[in-house]
């Protein structure tokens, strides 16, 4: 049998997949795109029918050479990327660099790294999905397009390193907009009044709410009317008037997509979007479980598609017939209804295997993983699950006109709640029609409604999808650039939009009016959907955008006000003067300027500053980060009144290779960007190095440590060198 060459994207996911193919299988990493539109310029060609421009990226020509010298030998060849539109789009281009090479090429679809996905994926090996290339494509020069024409307005008019885009501009929309809402908002006084009663002559109290008087709901506006209603009903009779007894069905939810995902670790772990897809990724691609070796713990995590497949349906109910019983197995397989959207090729988000507990797995996990794949695991374990049934009981008591409501609860059968958990039984006593209770209490209580909440990352994300803007994959991108752009900030979870934000934001709407809507960006998601499904060919969806871009950015050069010079104009004052204060754009950044030039005060934007939870040790005030000449560093947030500025070094657990009984530390160059390793007893050591430790002992000496450069990987005490894999001695 001829050698057989397998290319995936990432290191880790080789090492998985190399312990389930034989010797005749060589395994590459083409360590993500390996082809992409050049930096320096736009990369379309918009008169030859927005033809993209691609080039091989600087760092992964040694890459592809490698991968092209495996080629030669192998007699076959299988691009076992991810199965997405991004995963597609480099195996185009793998394609590309490989057919002169050699054309026996195949493409093998992996929606879970465990030996049954393997094998199911290499006995049917397909070809590359032009359509899904064509949808990359698409999104490529779409985002390229906006990038390359609006920013450059921006730089222009505004400011220098501002950026534009076609989805990052509408998620700054949606928390501008929020923001505005807001503060349009008027607070609203109103009065909630609450009875607690009891049978006649019994100790057990229940509370029921004021609803109606009359048939109508009631509102109750002020103190006055809370305190006329009390008069009215405080010497009344409370009698029984209605019961109502319902049974109740609650069904568990569907199984993880991308976006509910990272939707629930926000709420339960307070996991970013980033966070949350960097787990799922080392989960999907592999991790080592003892004896088992490397595997993956979960499908592919990038889907918007509730399918699951028969093999693990079937799965799933025997696991739940044996651990729980019959009794908690729903009936028959529940099917979730199939979601109209483009990756429903892919199944949920599930565990490869439902034997594989999260107990049984976590001692070979980290903690952030191990919650992460319980999340998932519970939520796959609930849907073929039986039902929860509910027994709800209504009670309506009457006192004058006025109707108060009490509600119980009793779970009858947990169901899938056995699993997702629940609030206990809210009993009330058994009630009769027309019997009198007793009243112990009426509790008046002021209220105040409530503006809109600002964003999170769980709510964000929802919201996104709701409107269909953009996809969960990119939504991580998107929340970092907003940050790191200063559009927006975090504060306690919550996002709010810098006058940065709020001012670009304006800018844009106002003068991209269609481009700048939430139907135009969903019909445009909706577009590339089709370009997938090869409804629709892609130059003509871009043809129609390029048409709507270039009129609205011809008109915005004319109508932008220019205040680069000037500033933009903020409602901050000078603290040392009083004068208005502008935004300005300076070599480092953005920053405060008064407009007094006679004071000339200027201070560190506050936009580009982020709260941390340390203390000034000068003042108590907190630390924040703020951008200088150097890059971040931590100061005192009473700036100017304390001028501390935490020092810019770091312990480390590495001991000093001199043998002197100091350790390394991590220092940052005073004159010039980067950091540098010396020893903590300066200048008695003089040891100092720009090469970064890694936690590997000198199989040579036995040090703890190895020092890493850019060309090799070596021993600090000894010599001894790893070099691209290869190990050898120093020739000292």
């Amino acid at each position: 049998m001829g050698k057989k060459l397998v290319i995936v994207e990432s290191p880790s996911k080789s090492k998985t997949i190399n312990k389930y193919l034989g010797k005749d299988f060589t395994v590459k990493a083409s360590k993500g795109h390996i082809k992409d539109l050049p930096k320096s310029k736009m990369g379309i060609d918009i008169e030859n029918d927005f033809q993209p421009q691609y080039q091989v990226i600087k760092n992964k020509k040694a890459v592809i050479e490698d991968i092209k010298k495996a080629a030669k030998k192998a007699d076959e060849i299988f691009l076992a990327t991810d199965p997405d539109r991004e995963g597609e789009a480099i195996s185009y281009h793998l394609y590309q660099e490989l057919s002169n090479i050699n054309a026996n090429i195949k493409r093998v679809l992996m929606n879970e790294i465990t030996k049954r996905g393997i094998e199911e994926a290499f006995k049917n090996p397909t070809e590359i999905d032009l359509k899904k290339v064509d949808s990359q494509i698409a999104r490529r020069v779409l985002d390229r397009l906006v990038g390359y024409k609006i920013s450059p307005l921006l730089w222009k008019k505004v400011s220098g390193g501002l950026s534009a885009g076609r989805v990052q501009s509408i998620a700054l929309k949606m928390i501008c907009d929020r923001e505005k809402e807001i503060k349009a908002f008027v607070q609203k006084e109103y009065w909630t009044i609450k009875a607690d009663l009891s049978k006649k002559k019994e100790k057990d109290i229940f509370t029921a709410k004021l609803e109606k008087k009359g048939n109508k709901k009631l509102e109750i506006p002020d103190e006055k009317s809370a305190k006329k209603i009390e008069a009215e009903v405080i010497n009344s009779p409370f009698v029984v008037e209605d019961i109502k007894l319902k049974k109740k069905t609650r069904n568990p939810l569907p199984p993880f997509i991308t976006s509910s995902l990272q939707q629930a670790a926000y709420q339960t772990y307070r996991f970013s979007v980033k966070k949350t897809m960097m787990i799922a990724q080392k989960l999907y691609e592999g991790v080592s479980i003892g004896d088992k070796g490397p595997m993956g713990l979960i499908t592919y995590m990038r889907t918007d598609s509730w399918r699951i497949s028969p093999v693990a349906n079937n799965e799933l109910r025997a696991f739940i017939e044996k651990n729980f019983g019959k009794e908690y197995l729903a009936p028959k397989p529940r099917v979730y209804k199939k979601k109209n959207k483009a990756q429903d090729a892919h199944e949920a988000i599930r565990p490869t295997d439902i034997n594989l507990t999260p107990d049984e797995v976590k001692p070979f996990l980290s903690s952030d993983e191990y919650k992460l794949y319980k999340l998932i695991w519970e939520r796959f374990l609930q849907t073929q699950m039986a039902s929860a049934k509910i027994n709800e009981t209504e009670v309506w008591i009457k006192a004058k006109d006025y109707l108060f409501k009490a509600t119980g609860q009793i779970i009858a059968f947990d169901g899938f709640l056995k699993i997702a958990g629940h609030g206990k039984d809210t009993i009330l006593p058994k009630l009769e029609k027309g019997e009198e209770l007793d009243l112990h209490k009426l509790d008046l209580k002021q209220n105040f409604t409530q503006p809109p909440p600002r964003y999170t990352e769980g709510t964000l994300v929802k919201a996104l999808e709701e409107k269909n803007i953009g996809r969960p994959s990119t939504y991580s991108q998107i929340i970092s650039t907003l940050q790191n752009r200063v559009y927006v900030t975090k504060e306690k979870g919550f996002f709010h939009p810098t006058e940065l934000g709020l001012f670009v934001e304006e800018l844009l709407e106002k003068n991209f009016p269609t481009l700048m809507t939430y139907d135009f960006t969903a019909k445009m998601e909706e577009e590339l959907d089709k370009i997938s499904e090869g409804k629709l060919k892609w130059n003509d969806s871009i043809r129609e955008f390029y048409k709507i871009l270039e009129d609205e950015l011809n008109k915005a050069y004319q109508n932008v006000e220019y205040v680069r010079s000037s500033g933009i104009k903020t409602e901050k004052k000078c603290p040392k003067c009083g004068s208005d204060m502008v935004l300005k754009n300076g070599r480092y950044g953005q920053y405060y300027k008064c407009t007094n030039e006679e004071c000339g005060y200027t201070e560190s934007y506050v936009g580009a500053v982020q709260e941390t939870n340390e203390k000034c040790p000068v003042c108590g005030a907190p630390l924040v980060w703020k951008k200088g000449k150097y890059g971040r560093f931590l100061a005192c947030s009473n700036y100017p009144k304390c001028t501390y500025i935490k020092k810019n070094s770091e312990k480390t657990k590495y001991a000093c290779p001199n043998k002197d009984g100091g350790v390394l530390v991590k220092r940052r160059y005073k004159k010039r960007r980067g950091y540098f390793y010396g020893c903590s007893l300066y200048p008695k050591c003089k040891f100092i190095t720009n090469d970064q430790p890694v936690d590997e002992k000198c199989p040579k000496c036995g040090w703890e440590y190895l020092l890493k450069s850019k060309k090799e990987t070596y021993c600090p005490v000894c010599g001894y060198k790893k070099e691209e894999g290869k190990e050898e001695k120093d020739e000292k």
